[in-house]
Order: C-alpha cells, then structure tokens, then sequence
C-alpha cells in the first residue's frame, strides 16, 4: 500500500458479528463524518474478517471502505485483528481512529495503542477537534465525573462507548471506494477462535419486548423481586435486570440488559434501583421513554432518562403498581 501519511484523516475500526454490523459502528462513522469536515480530511472505514467484502454496501458514509480479508479474520482475536489494523495503520496513519469501547474494541484498541505507540483515551462519549486540537470527553468512575483528555501527538485512537452518538448519522447512503489490502502474515497468530456459544433461549426474548420493568442491585435481595415483577406485568410488559442481579443468580442471563447482555428498545423502559453504569445505559438508552427510581440523586442513570424519581423504590413500586392495576 502506497505511503499516503493523510494526517487530516479519520478512521472507524467497524465492529460485526456473523455477517451484521453492529449499531456502535454508525455511531462512529457518523462522528468520524464529523469531525473529518473540521480536518478536511477523508473518512476511512477499516472492515476486517473473511468474505465480508458485501458489508462495504452498507457503510455509505465512509469515503473509502478499506476491505481486509483472512482465514484468521473470520471470527474476532485481539492477536489477528491487531497485526492486520496496525499494519493498515501504519500505511496510512490518520489524525484518529475510532474503536468500540465494547468486549471486542477495549483490548483491540489497548493492543493497537501499545504496538502504535499511539496514545489512547477510553469510555470517550464526545470528542472534539478544533485549530487542530483534539479533545476527548470520557466517562470515569461509572459516568458520575466527566474528564477532558487533550490528545497530543499526530495520531490518537478513541475508544467510543455505545450509544454516544446517534447510529442514523452513519447510515448515509453512499457508494465509498472499496479498497482491498493484502494482511500481514497471519500464520502464526497465538490465539486461535474455537467456536461460538450462543446462550440458550430464554422463557421471554427482552428484545421483542414493548415494555421493559429492569431491576439493579437497588432491590437488595432476591425475595424483593417479586414486588418489580408484578409492575412489569401490570404494564404488561416483563422483567430484566442488569449486570449484578444476574451475577448473583437471582435472573438468568437472558433478562440481563448492557454490553455483555441484550441491547434493548422498547417502547418504556422503567430502571428500578439501577445507578446506570456505562455498561448497562450502552444496552438500554435507546428505549422511546425511560424512566428511573433511583435514591441517589447523582445517579448517572437520570442523565439518559426522560422522567426520574428520586425516591425509595420500596415506597413508589407498590403505589405505582396499585396505581396503574387501578386504572
């Protein structure tokens, strides 16, 4: 690949799982379309795996689709991935690259910093380019502070949470360039995929649900439970949970609503002692209406929510239930 050293550039790492794109990877592409007017530069999609070339028709908001393809790419390793972005990278650095700040992305983008010597900021949720200086907005200690990270040297890699940005932006219909480059020898990668498990099926599917009643380490024990349930069916809808309920064993992993569970988006979402962890508002805060019973004010999880409550859920769940069975 010709040396091009396009420093006005930006790059979107795009995330996918058999054969579908992930929402994370419009949101970027739609911040990267952004910031690429304020450099005057072109916006590179980089799209890894084997036969995936079909997915460059749907990246349309990208001006080059830069298609790499492997036996060793065909499912995600942070190894693989790693060698054949670098070397992509390399060619061409660009002003910055956008990675998902998902269970793929994180050790992805630690890996492409650490062999770039690049510097990185994760949990980023807005950055900010401007008389060429970039700044990136990061969540720290579970969303509650925001930190402004002024990204020195000529290259920087953005490790993006979920649902920063709006998805629709990246969903620009286009035909981008597609370019095809050869990877780097990939033989003797250490890390080899085995296979995939899905987890089994569920007596209710959270995804196809219209209501969602989400209970978080607020209930404090699983006897309480049942008090969440009964407003979940009084709304008629069902019951999920986040990350720490299900951990404890109190709900299967099936109602467990975040990044390492279901991305969700009913119509109500209802979050019932939930403090809102970057984790779980990544696989919730596109519900049409969210709502939080939360006793801690500061909860980041009002700053995604249309309507709060701050208040002891013991003391609203029974009265809003009685209230909604009696209407």
């Amino acid at each position: 690949m010709q040396d091009l050293t396009p420093l006005n550039d930006m790059a979107v790492v795009i995330e996918h799982l058999e054969g579908k794109l992930a929402d994370i990877s419009f949101e970027m592409l739609g911040k990267g379309r952004e910031l690429a007017k304020v450099s005057g530069g072109r916006l590179l999609a980089l799209l890894l795996g084997r036969g995936v070339k079909g997915l460059a028709a749907e990246l349309g908001a990208a001006d080059t689709v830069v298609v790499t393809e492997h036996e060793a790419l065909a499912h995600y390793t942070p190894e693989a991935h790693k060698q054949a972005l670098a070397a992509i990278l390399k060619a061409r650095p660009p002003r910055v690259t956008l990675v998902a700040n998902t269970a793929m992305g994180m050790d992805l983008a630690a890996g492409l910093s650490g062999s770039l010597g690049w510097p990185l900021c994760a949990y980023v949720k807005d950055a900010r380019l401007a008389d060429g200086r970039l700044t990136a907005v990061s969540q720290i200690y579970g969303g509650k502070l925001l930190a402004h990270a002024d990204m020195e040297g000529p290259s920087a890699i953005l490790s993006v949470l979920a649902g920063s940005f709006p998805a629709d932006a990246g969903k620009a219909t286009g035909t981008p360039q597609v370019e095809e480059v050869a990877p780097p020898p990939l033989d003797k990668v250490r890390i080899r995929f085995k296979r995939l498990i899905q987890p089994e099926a569920g007596d209710v599917d959270i995804t196809r649900q219209a209501v969602l009643v989400s209970v978080g380490r607020g209930i404090q024990s699983k006897d309480n439970i049942p008090l969440v349930e009964e407003l979940a069916e009084a709304l008629g809808g069902a019951l999920s949970a986040s990350r720490p309920i299900v951990d404890q064993g109190w709900l299967p992993k099936t109602r467990q609503v975040g990044k390492s569970g279901m991305s969700v988006k009913p119509k109500l979402y209802v979050a019932v002692g939930i403090s809102g962890a970057p984790e779980h508002i990544e696989g919730m805060r596109g519900a049409e209406l969210i709502v939080a019973i939360n006793t801690d004010p500061n909860a980041p999880i009002f700053n995604v929510a249309h309507y709060g409550v701050v208040s002891d859920l013991f003391d609203v769940i029974p009265l809003l239930t009685e209230k909604i069975k009696s209407s």
